[in-house]
């Protein structure tokens, strides 16, 4: 049975609302206002209300209806009554009517609160659009195309109409999705349009990130925020027919990353267009992202498949077809001889970069920046020859070997047609954003010397470091310039952030050597440095100058090398990164300080200090407090009295909320919201899992990239220990444990066999659990599969606690913890990353700190080599968690003992010495949890101290410190 979406006005004081009432959306005197059933809450704000819409979950496959349509369908005819005529399909027939091209538009009243007229002459039109501007709320962006709910009515049908060829009688939810995203990107194009002629006009410096992640979210919704366009759009759809909430829902998360890196990269482009700094990202669009995870169902395995994203196309990209360029690859060199340097590639490979735009719209400014994308695609395709001949799969050979470029984020690397493949997709993603700054920086026609003082570009970890051997090639063979003056370019081109104290994650690259003893790239033309992959050695000028300055020692040359020696030799990339970037930088302090003592140490003696610095990472405030839970976002701009546009902004407004910590009737308000968050987490867990969940539990999140490092292994073992020592409790004993539900979130690399395993063991552990009757009640588990920004959008706001447990000394900041923190959640974590500083601005009396320190960590894993002691005497609690599932208690038997045997054996994540600290850390939530009001006042001092991670502050860092990059706001 169908339930009719319905909008309610809710008090933003809703600690009233029974729970009685959330089963039914349908208002009755006992159930006035009902709290969402809906995995999403999407909050409209006009003159103070909030704004709710609630949908039941149904059958996605049929159509949406309008009041009195329930169970009406798309059809393939419009329908007709017992004389003939044709039934109006949906919505209102006047809204479609009047905004339908070909349709004959009677005479309308106006959407706004002014006295009715008819909107006939010019004049009239614009009393009535200013009418219905005010009545959604006084716009930011009054020069944007389509504000008022019959402009925007108009552009969505006009859509319907012509980029789909649809009408009302067969439009569903997902094509009126497109549509409205259609037509959003109508106002952003003109936005994009106006950003980019500001920019050429007034030729600032630009800075360029370039990242092989952009993990983007959801378009639509941070969209229509960030344009203040949300009501005109959810009234107008709502006219047409449709929810909005409905709407969003259909669109699928972008496959442009996996974690945190790409996370970050997008949060700093919306706050560079926020800032109005003139910034560009550039990736690859790739076809089939990382995967889709799937869960096995016998046995709990993750299961890769093609994420679809592209399945319905998307319409928030601009296909450039006339941005093309040519990228090269194997073939051979043929240097000059006239000893400059240069060289002339010639022969191999050719495929084509084809640019997708994807415009990123500032909050509360017209800037719009841009993010572009390459596509990989064949120079000659088809082969007709081969196809004639017989030969299908020669005849497309050139065109698949192309297409893969950009058809999978990560291609697994642990044989040799990945790596080759790996590192063509970085070079094919770096040699066409070269060429592409390279062309607008020549448009300029200011001399090449001058390149540096007009382009900043940022590294976001080593995967894009060829972008400095190519640019060294642009430099010496196409434009002729000397080696030492290309040098000096280059080196005050590029800045390179580092991600990651973890020795493999320190890129290397295998330049692969073929029959001909040509190389994959063209590495000797472009980099005097690095020598032919045949025979490569380091560079004479860069050698003399670390032997000049540490005359005699060996070892720091050896260590200094930009060649890795051993067969096959290979390219030390993070090397490459540091000598050829202006500054370096770490992402949180305690990172930043181990990147100079712990990884290049080598290069600080050599360089000195002020090469390397700290920006410590942060998040948008945007999607991470006003969109994913804007119950709060409502109740923080009641509380401070701003406008939400300025505390937005400058997040360190928050801290006016600790002169309200204790106020009684905040905290029920705080409380009341964040128990609104847990319902829609519980229903939505529900629906995807068919399990109720009871949202008076405290809610213990942990989502992350599934890694040793990060510890979920840690936490799932201390869940069994839970659940054991629940197991031996008695009926009464049990009653007095703080109730607890666990959410796991994240996917393990498809080759990362260990993470894989720790997937399977959280499953199967589940299993058991939730379906205990003696201890269901008070413990209950969920990994919930396939992990994207929307997921996190509603995990995060319903948080009590959230879990940042890595080995100290091995995250390099993390920025989920900021997300929670942000929204009222506590942290439980070990000293590491950026939770070092949160605790410095929360105070540690609101964060769960446990485990050893960074220096304790080495002399640890000393000891477990040279003086290994039995779990059994180091912890009994966790030996008898690990015997306990190898006994089968959670079945597959055996199968877990690859995964146990890292902590019995090596233990190089400290899991043994740190699992009895950890626990003690929960029971001290536990009884903190107890203390309802103490902890809600803890939960309103973390969201109020988070102004520092904000990711308007970081990028402003940059801009400041490192890019020398200035504002350039569009003038109305």
């Amino acid at each position: 049975m169908h339930l009719r979406p319905a909008l309610v006005e809710v008090d933003h004081d809703v600690s009233h609302l029974s729970t009685e009432c959330l089963p039914s959306i349908k208002t009755s005197p006992e159930c006035a206002n009902p709290l969402p059933s809906s995995p999403l809450l999407l909050s409209g704000r006009r003159r103070g209300v909030q704004h709710v819409f609630y949908h039941r979950y149904r059958d996605h496959r049929k159509a949406p209806f309008a009041p009195g349509q329930e169970g009406q369908e798309a059809r393939d005819f419009p329908e007709v009554d017992e004389k003939g005529h044709e039934k109006w399909p949906r919505g209102e027939e006047k809204a479609w009517k009047d905004a339908m091209k070909g349709v004959h538009a009677g005479e309308f009243q106006s959407h706004s609160s002014v006295s009715p007229r008819l909107c006939r002459s010019r004049r009239d039109i614009q009393h009535c659009r200013l009418g219905a501007m005010s009545s959604i709320g006084n716009s930011r962006l009054t020069d944007v195309i389509n504000v008022d709910v019959p402009s925007i009515t108009k552009s969505v049908v006009g859509h319907v109409q012509t980029s789909l060829a649809r009408a009302p009688y067969n439009l569903d939810d997902l094509g009126a999705y497109q549509a409205a995203a259609l037509s959003v990107r109508d106002n952003l194009i003109v936005n994009w349009n106006s950003t980019q002629l500001n920019y050429s006009r007034k030729a600032p410096k630009r800075a360029y990130y370039l990242s092989l992640e952009f993990l983007m979210g959801r378009t639509l919704s941070n969209a229509l925020l960030n344009l203040n366009v949300f009501d005109g759009y959810s009234e107008s759809l709502n006219q047409l027919g449709f929810s909005l909430e409905d709407v969003i829902v259909q669109e699928r998360d972008a496959a442009l990353g996996n974690g945190g890196l790409g996370r970050l990269a997008a949060c700093y482009l919306d706050s560079s267009a926020t800032q109005e700094l003139p910034v560009w990202g550039y990736g690859l669009r790739y076809k089939y992202g990382i995967f889709q995870q799937l869960i096995k169902a016998d046995d709990g395995t993750q299961l890769e498949a093609p994420d679809p994203w592209l399945e319905h196309q998307n319409p928030w990209e601009l296909p450039r077809l006339d941005v093309v360029y040519e990228v090269r690859f194997y073939g051979s060199s043929q240097r000059w001889s006239d000893g400059s340097g240069r060289a002339v590639w010639s022969g191999g490979q050719e495929v084509l970069a084809v640019a997708y735009d994807v415009m990123i719209p500032g909050y509360g400014t017209k800037n719009t920046n841009n993010l572009r994308l390459w596509e990989s695609k064949p120079k000659r395709g088809f082969d007709l020859q081969s196809f004639n001949a017989g030969d299908y799969e020669r005849a497309v050979e050139t065109s698949n070997t192309a297409a893969a470029i950009t058809s999978v984020l990560y291609p697994n690397d642990h044989n040799p047609p990945g790596k080759e493949l790996r590192l063509k997709q970085q070079y094919f993603w770096t040699a066409a954003s070269l060429a592409d700054m390279m062309r607008r920086f020549k448009h300029m026609e200011k001399p090449i010397g001058e390149f540096a003082e007009y382009n900043a570009i940022q590294l976001n970890d080593t995967h894009p470091t060829l972008a400095i051997v190519e640019l060294l090639r642009i430099l010496l063979d196409e434009d002729e310039v000397p080696w030492d003056q290309a040098w000096t370019i280059v080196t005050n081109t590029f800045f390179f952030t580092n991600h990651t104290v973890l020795p493999e994650a320190l890129e290397v690259k295998v330049f692969l050597e073929f029959e001909n003893g040509n190389g994959l790239i063209d590495l000797d033309a472009s980099l005097e440095m690095v020598g032919p992959p045949h025979g490569a050695s380091t560079s004479e000028a860069y050698a003399t100058a670390v032997e000049k300055k540490f005359p005699g020692d060996r070892e720091r040359l050896a260590r200094m090398s930009l060649i890795e020696e051993g067969f096959p030799q290979q390219v030390r990339m993070a090397n490459l990164a540091v000598i050829g970037s202006r500054k370096v930088n770490g992402v949180a302090e305690l990172h930043s300080q181990l990147v100079q003592s712990i990884l290049f140490p080598d290069f600080v003696e050599f360089y000195g200090k002020s090469k390397f610095s700290n920006v410590t990472n942060g998040i948008t405030p945007r999607r991470w407090l006003d969109q994913c839970n804007p119950g709060l976002s409502q109740l923080i701009t009641d509380t401070l009295e701003l406008p939400r546009a300025v505390w937005l902004k400058d997040l360190f407004k928050l801290e006016g909320l600790l002169a309200h910590a204790d106020d009684e009737r905040f905290q029920r308000r705080w409380a009341a919201v964040k128990r609104q968050n847990k319902e829609r987490l519980a229903h939505f867990v529900e629906k995807m899992m068919g399990v109720k969940v009871d949202a008076d539990a405290m809610f213990d999140v942990q989502i992350k990239r599934l890694h040793e490092y990060k510890r979920q292994t840690l936490n799932i073992l201390g869940v069994i220990h839970r659940y054991l020592l629940l197991k031996s409790m008695t009926p009464e004993e049990r009653k007095k444990v703080n109730k607890k539900v666990v959410f796991f979130g994240g996917k393990a690399a498809p080759g990362y066999y260990v993470a894989k395993l720790t997937i399977r063991l959280i499953v199967n552990v589940s299993r058991v659990i939730n379906k205990d009757p003696d201890t269901m009640a008070y413990l209950s588990l969920f990994f919930l599969p396939d992990y994207s920004v929307s997921l996190a959008e509603v995990l995060i706001p319903a948080s009590d606690i959230s879990q940042h447990i890595s080995t100290a000394g091995t995250e390099a900041s993390g920025t989920s913890n900021m997300k929670f923190c942000l929204n009222g959640g506590l942290l439980v974590g070990t000293v590491d990353g950026a939770n070092i500083e949160i605790a410095e601005e929360v105070g540690e009396d609101n964060v769960f700190f446990f485990g050893h320190l960074t220096p304790d960590v080495d002399d640890l894993r000393y000891q477990h080599t040279y003086h290994p002691v039995p779990v059994e005497k180091k912890s009994p609690a966790l030996a008898h968690v690990l015997n306990t599932v190898s006994s089968g208690l959670f079945g597959d038997e055996g199968v877990y003992e690859p995964l146990l045997n890292t902590i019995r054996q090596g233990d190089y994540y400290i899991i043994t010495e740190d699992f009895d600290s950890y626990i003690r850390a929960l029971e001290m939530v536990d009884e903190a949890y107890a203390d309802r009001t103490e902890w809600i006042k803890k939960s309103i001092r973390t969201t109020a101290k988070m102004g520092k991670f904000s990711s308007d502050r970081a990028i402003q860092d940059y801009a400041q410190e490192y890019w020398n990059v200035e504002s350039v706001k569009i003038q109305d």
